[in-house]
């Protein structure tokens, strides 16, 4: 009666753990983080010192990565040299033969070819198949309790439920990869790439949208016009969708079209910034856009930037010695609330070798990313 009560327990404690192990690795979405999650619970779930998770090559033949978990930094170190296993002996028969694996004494087993120099000794291993969408995705592998005895049924139909588990959670890491590939494939091809600005040189920096089907509304330009000026500009449409991926390259070529074409006071950026926003007025469905126009020209011998400010950060200036200034002026209403409204320039002498940044609020609001 006591076994049988010591079972019912061992068999309430697992079912707890499966609960929140669940719980834990479908909340995961970044697919390194998920194999990690998935090994570390089995440890946990079943007492092991040592796991690791073991992914399948294309061909189903080989191993192209191992994730070991449990080693010391010693034991590590003693490894640092050795070449990660690649599927052969136990490793590979799990690979071909993948049903449950246990194993109560690795070296005594006919498919064992030992450890590699420096490896720790391992005695027990228990082995289960992971599978995505009725495919072998990887493998899970474990060695050793932590309590010396070797794995039982119990253990293994721990081991396997999780392993269901465990490819539901990666399958779904793996389509977060592919949706947030593919958005920031769509958002960097709706992006300028610079043309020869000489004599300046440009540079820029572009973070596509973390989350998955997230489209960003940010977009920069920069062109060298004829009268020898360069202009600048970036900006940000309010919005996260395909609408404001598509005002934003909509916003970015009518600028461009009007920077290149305007003459006299209209090609002032602030005069710019007042077409553009009369132009996309009329066009209708306008949406909430801030944006920096700056142009870089000659003046008194010297160089300026002159820009206009559409409710966007000011420009940064880094000098040559180090310093750095923000360029703040009385920022004019974002693009889209008031197309009559009346824009300013602003105008700043800028020395040799000095260094003018556009940025968007995603720099300043995400710090420890920037």
């Amino acid at each position: 009666m006591g076994e049988q009560l010591r079972a019912l327990a061992r068999a309430q404690q697992s079912f707890q753990g499966l609960l929140m192990a669940v719980q834990g690795i479908s909340s995961e979405l970044e697919l390194p983080t998920v194999l990690r999650r998935i090994v570390s619970t089995a440890m946990d779930l079943v007492g092991a010192r040592y796991g690791a998770l073991g992914v399948l090559d294309d061909e189903g033949e080989f191993l192209r990565e191992f994730i070991p978990l449990g080693l010391s930094a010693e034991e590590l170190g003693n490894l640092s040299g050795v070449e990660l296993p690649r599927g052969r002996g136990l490793l590979g028969h799990l690979i071909h033969h993948p049903e449950p694996l246990r194993v109560k004494h690795i070296s005594r087993h006919p498919e064992s070819s030992g450890f590699p120099p420096g490896h720790p000794p391992m005695e027990t291993l228990l082995g289960v198949a992971i599978n995505v969408r009725g495919t072998t995705y990887g493998n899970l592998y474990l060695s050793d309790r932590r309590d010396g005895r070797p794995f039982d049924q119990h253990d293994e139909g721990v081991v396997r439920t999780l392993a269901g588990t465990a490819g539901v959670a990666i399958e779904n890491a793996r389509l977060y990869q592919q949706v947030r590939t593919s958005s920031e494939q769509f958002q960097r091809m709706l992006l300028p790439r610079l043309l020869d600005l000489h004599p300046f040189e440009a540079a820029t920096v572009y973070r596509p949208a973390s989350k998955p089907g997230h489209l960003g509304g940010d977009w920069y330009d920069a062109l060298l016009l004829p009268d020898g000026t360069c202009a600048a500009v970036i900006g940000d449409v309010v919005g996260h969708d395909l609408k404001a991926a598509a005002a934003m390259s909509q916003s970015r070529s009518m600028l461009r079209a009007l920077t290149l074409s305007a003459r006299g006071g209209a090609a002032s950026p602030a005069g710019l910034l007042h077409q553009l926003d009369g132009i996309l007025e009329r066009v209708g469905e306008t949406l909430i856009t801030t944006a920096c126009l700056a142009r870089i020209e000659p003046g008194g011998g010297a160089w300026g930037l002159r820009w206009s400010n559409a409710g966007h950060p000011p420009p940064l200036l880094l000098l040559p010695d180090g310093r750095t200034r923000y360029l703040d002026a009385p920022p004019g209403l974002p693009l889209g609330v008031d197309a009559g409204g009346s824009r300013d320039d602003h105008f700043h002498s800028l020395p040799m070798e000095a260094i003018v940044v556009l940025y968007t609020d995603g720099l300043v609001e995400h710090r420890e990313f920037a």
